[in-house]
């Protein structure tokens, strides 16, 4: 009996499905993504309350990205020997522990003991990622890989929606009070964050997760030498890919409010004029600085536009091979940073915020694509695809330089490069290496 592409997507060969797990795996994707939103107000935040420059702010996001650097690869051989579902567990504990840490750290009221308590969240995130993107590839046939992890990042999206929500509201619609009390507007958020990540915790403790095993490239190689994935050539260029794009997509966030506030000084007078169209949602969400106004549109119009990217992108692939579609949003997001980097008022604000629905599927499917097919060498690979994720960590401050000796719009040529290289990738860096309609890589 044949069965549709929705139920096929989440059963294995030999019929067993996979949805609930994946469920689950998606709630994690949900929590980081969240966290990531959250984390792109603090720049502008701590430019304000601490008087720090723009590339001092860039170090929130150093001291979050160098995490995934420090960390991913001791996930990864930690969940090559205990497996997934404990490798979860470990980086919710982290995760949590983390998010706690945001209160003492208020009482220094300085900068550093924020930095710490952000490397360890990053840390908890590092062995999230390394452990759930890989397994939502997994949790089905091969075939329907970049999909599922397409639709897993959705959720991420979402997440990264009510980051910057929250984050405004919560941060920058707080910031009223003076003296010892500038950093409380912190540490509310940050504890929901950690007591709900707890709670998590404790449901990944009870559950069974199925454990997969990935198949080996021979059966003698049970434990095969990390040097071998240098053997897949579409691997290392997909690292390299993954780094520039976390990059783009990490400056993109850290200075969004900074160009907004800057193309357009009046932000506060249009977006309040929307919200009091909105009835009680834009009551709670009135901006009251320019600040939250700018984190009101990188929730609703930039977030907003990459989780509907997200979706999209995964039904799209139905028809579009992922390299393809790849290759078209680096291009268009190239053109588009190019807008961005004229300054064009309102025109170049849009086309910044439009940049997010086509960033949506390149990490996810960079990652797909440079996992597919390393059989035992899955995790091992999954582990340096996520310390590319600390592309994050330098992008930010090289931006923050560049804004502070010339202009926040030029600072976005480095984003520009980026998808550039983006765009060779999926064109040409990648070749005739991997048959993408199946993502696996072809045997010559």
């Amino acid at each position: 009996m044949a069965t549709s592409n929705r139920t096929s997507l989440f059963k294995a060969p030999n019929g067993r499905s996979f949805l609930i797990p994946f469920i689950f795996i998606c709630s994690l994707f949900l929590l980081w993504g969240f966290a990531h939103g959250l984390l792109d107000v603090l720049d502008k935040h701590f430019q304000d309350t601490l008087h720090v420059t723009k590339a001092q702010s860039g170090f929130v996001q150093f001291s979050l990205y160098i995490g995934y650097l420090v960390m991913a690869l001791p996930a990864g051989l930690f969940m090559k020997k205990y497996g997934y579902q404990r490798g979860i567990i470990l980086g919710l504990v982290l995760f949590a522990v983390g998010a706690f840490l945001f209160y003492p750290a208020a009482k220094f009221e300085a900068f550093i003991p924020f930095l710490l308590a952000l490397f360890v969240l990053a840390c908890g995130l590092a062995c999230l990622e390394t452990a759930a993107n890989p397994y939502s590839t997994v949790l089905g046939p091969q075939e329907g890989a970049a999909r599922r992890i397409n639709i897993s990042q959705s959720f991420n999206g979402l997440g990264w929606i009510l980051g910057p929500l929250m984050g405004g509201l919560l941060i920058f619609g707080a910031d009223v009070k003076e003296g010892a009390e500038k950093f409380d507007s912190l540490v509310q958020p940050y504890m929901w964050v950690g007591c709900i990540v707890v709670v998590v915790a404790l449901i990944f403790m009870i559950i069974k997760l199925p454990e997969i095993k990935e198949e080996s490239a021979s059966e003698h190689e049970e434990n095969p030498p990390m040097r071998n994935l240098l053997k897949h050539p579409a691997f290392v260029v997909a690292v390299i890919a993954q780094f520039l794009y976390v990059a783009a997509q990490t400056g993109t966030n850290s200075f969004f409010i900074n160009y907004v506030t800057d193309a357009i000084p009046d932000l506060k007078t249009p977006i309040g004029g929307m919200m009091e169209n909105l009835g009680l949602f834009g009551e709670i969400f009135m901006p009251r600085n320019h600040e939250q106004a700018a984190s009101l549109i990188l929730a609703i119009g930039g977030m907003g536009a990459f989780w509907i990217g997200r979706l999209s992108g995964s039904y799209l692939m139905k028809f579009v091979s992922p390299q393809r579609l790849l290759a078209i949003y680096a291009v268009m997001n190239s053109l588009l940073v190019f807008v961005v980097i004229m300054d064009w008022g309102w025109f170049s604000v849009i086309s910044l915020f439009t940049t997010y629905f086509f960033m949506s599927v390149m990490f996810p499917t960079i990652f797909a694509l440079g996992i597919a097919d390393l059989g035992s060498l899955t995790k091992k690979g999954a582990s340096f695809l996520v310390m590319a994720v600390a592309g994050g960590a330098f992008c930010p401050p090289i931006m923050g330089l560049i804004a502070d000796n010339s202009s926040m719009s030029f600072a976005f040529i480095i984003p520009l490069f980026c998808f550039v290289f983006i765009a060779w990738y999926a064109i040409w860096g990648i070749g005739k290496k991997v048959e993408v309609k199946e993502l696996t890589l072809v045997h010559h």
